[in-house]
Parts: structure tokens; sequence; C-alpha cells
């Protein structure tokens, strides 16, 4: 089965390869073309919808009130590890 991309801006070239990913996908999963495309999509989509380590960050920060000054973007001297692990 073949999937028709519409894109008047896409090439031969980018239509082709979009048949044939989309055709090895399929392959890959056991699927119809359409059900791979479909998985495809949501799992992208997903990913994008996840925040990254930095958004959660930026986001709890907000949330909080806390603000990234320029001491707290320095890492911490060894000795404050060394303490935090210390077993004296």
């Amino acid at each position: 089965m073949a999937i028709e991309i519409i894109d008047p801006d896409a090439g031969q070239e980018t239509r082709q390869e979009m048949q044939r990913l989309v055709q090895t996908l399929a392959t890959l999963l056991g699927t119809a073309p359409s059900e791979a495309l479909l998985t495809a999509l949501r799992e992208a989509v997903s990913r994008r919808a996840t925040p990254t380590p930095l958004q959660s960050a930026a986001r709890l920060r907000r949330k909080f009130g806390v603000s990234l000054t320029d001491t707290a973007r320095r890492p911490l001297p060894r000795a404050v590890f060394d303490a935090m692990w210390d077993e004296e």
C-alpha cells in the first residue's frame, strides 16, 4: 500500500525517501504502512511533549520562586562533596 504525501514543496526525491522510510518502518514493525506512520507520528509527538530536564528545572524554579543567581550556577567545591560523604 502506498501512502501519498501531498506537499507541493517536496521534490520527487523527498517523496520517494518518505515512501522508503514508511515501508522500512512498516517492515520493522510488522504492520501496514499507514499504521507504521501513525505509530511514528505518535512517538515523535510524545517525545516532544515530554519536557527536557532543563525545562523541568526551569518550571520548578518558577513554581517555587527560586532564582538562579551567578553564585548558584557555579559548582560546589570538592570539599562540600567530601564532607557530605565523610564517614568519620
